[in-house]
């Protein structure tokens, strides 16, 4: 006797949230009528063909299969949103399958590569034998095409990942060949792409998500912390204008150097100026929140830190560059490094402080920590 239980997916959960449908559906008749009500109530859902493809191959298997083997039909639902959420449900739903109906082996029909994605889940329980993906026939004129691009644009879950790239790259071009000189801002347009290319093979989307809802709620947090974003974004743009007016000067091929570090010296004014606005939005909607720790602050001291210390080294290197003799005795280093050691020292004082008033809140009497 063998158990054979035929399985289509349904990641995203089309069947509950359009036709009302709650998974595990088994059985073939259960699972018919849950591929009428989807087709109905969206003609052009592929997962009804991939339930028809599945009802498709148990009666085939069912006619094949001898008077005492048992072959079932099962449809596992996911959730909306796709990813961990979904791939739990799908879990749980075929572990319920399995208890009541023992299965010795599978066979999945899958409608793409995102039903796939589930597939280790599957391996994981039960045997598959047999993985059939069910395409639907389409015309191979432009009218498919066109149909094709129309559908993508309208799906919320591809509009933003096909508009948002091209819109970008289509901005970029248009302003290098509107402004003057615009060369540099056309050959970003490689350097862009390699930096989102880069962003994907090392997955940072999520830490890049996370930094762009820290903006949105300290945005939204308080009209001070409004303001301080609103600064940041003003000192960004500041330093990128200093940069671009002064890579315009006409300058001799040997100061070339010294014109690079003389620029880098008037942005980071500006750079450390956005850091600091940024920072100190985030410490403002915190202590609005009530969960101020203090981390803020450290970074706030961290930045200082190393503004000192990278202020220092400019201007070592300008005076350098510049054609001046620089003596490496202990009265100049003094004069030079002094101020980025002092600042080191204040930055291990303020985190021993900061350190302190945590262990006191996490220890003490459970009164609330609002800063130092």
């Amino acid at each position: 006797m063998v158990r054979t239980l035929v399985l289509t997916l349904d990641r995203d959960n089309d069947l509950g949230v359009k036709a009302g449908i709650r998974g595990p559906v088994v059985g073939r008749k259960s699972c018919l009528t849950a591929a009428l009500r989807l087709g109905i109530a969206d003609p052009e859902e592929s997962d009804t063909n991939a339930i028809l493809g599945a009802l498709h191959h148990h009666d085939r298997i069912s006619e094949g299969a001898s008077t005492s083997d048992e072959v079932e039909i099962a449809i596992l639902t996911g959730d909306v949103r796709v990813g961990p959420r979904s791939d739990r449900a799908i879990a749980s739903q075929l572990d319920e399958v399995i208890q009541d109906f023992q299965p010795d082996s599978a066979m999945l029909v899958t409608d793409g590569v995102d039903d796939e994605a589930a597939l280790p889940i599957i391996t994981s329980r039960i045997r598959v034998d047999t993985i059939e993906k069910v395409i639907v026939r389409q015309s191979k004129g432009i009218e498919g095409t066109y149909y094709y691009i129309i559908k993508a644009v309208e799906d919320p879950r591809f509009r933003a990942r096909l508009l948002v790239p091209l819109a970008v790259f289509l901005m970029i071009l248009g302003l290098g060949l509107i402004i003057p000189n615009g060369i540099a801002l056309i050959g970003s347009l490689p350097l862009l792409i390699g930096i989102w290319l880069l962003g994907k093979g090392l997955g940072l989307e999520a830490q890049m998500e996370r930094v762009a809802m820290e903006m949105r709620d300290s945005a939204t947090g308080g009209l001070f912390s409004s303001l301080l974003w609103g600064g940041s974004v003003v000192c960004i743009f500041l330093a990128v204008a200093t940069v671009w007016e002064g890579m315009n000067d006409p300058v001799p091929v040997e100061g070339k150097i010294y014109q690079v570090i003389d620029l880098v010296d008037e942005a980071l004014q500006w750079i450390i100026g956005a850091i600091f606005s940024f920072l100190l939005a985030l410490g403002v909607l915190r202590w609005k929140e009530g969960s101020f720790t203090g981390r803020s602050v450290l970074l706030i001291g961290l930045s200082v830190v190393i503004y000192t210390f990278v202020d220092a080294s400019i201007g070592v290197a300008l005076l350098i560059t510049g054609g001046s003799e620089y003596s490496p005795t202990f009265d100049q280093l003094g004069q030079d490094w002094w101020l980025p050691f002092f600042s080191l020292v204040l930055y291990y004082l303020l985190r021993t402080v900061v350190q302190s008033f945590s262990e006191d809140e996490e220890f003490g009497s459970g009164n609330r920590f609002w800063g130092v």
